[in-house]
């Protein structure tokens, strides 16, 4: 896997970990790889529907450990 694809995943993967640093860093190494500022966006993207998604699962998974809707 090309170094560029990597630090985008990693991109990603800050965002969905809301992992301000990790961004800051993945986003400054994209860059040093020749990401272009489209690619980081859209990696941005992708890891805000991927937490998005992980967030509505986790919520329902509380609510069924407390009977709650939380």
């Amino acid at each position: 896997m090309e170094n560029k694809t990597k630090m985008l995943i990693a991109v990603g993967a800050a965002v969905t970990a809301n992992c301000q640093p990790c961004l800051k860093t993945a986003v400054s190494q994209a860059q040093g790889t020749g990401a272009e500022e489209k690619e980081i966006i859209e990696a941005i993207a992708i890891g805000r529907i991927v937490r998005r998604g992980a967030m509505g699962k986790m919520d329902k998974f509380a609510s069924t450990l407390t009977g709650k809707d939380v």
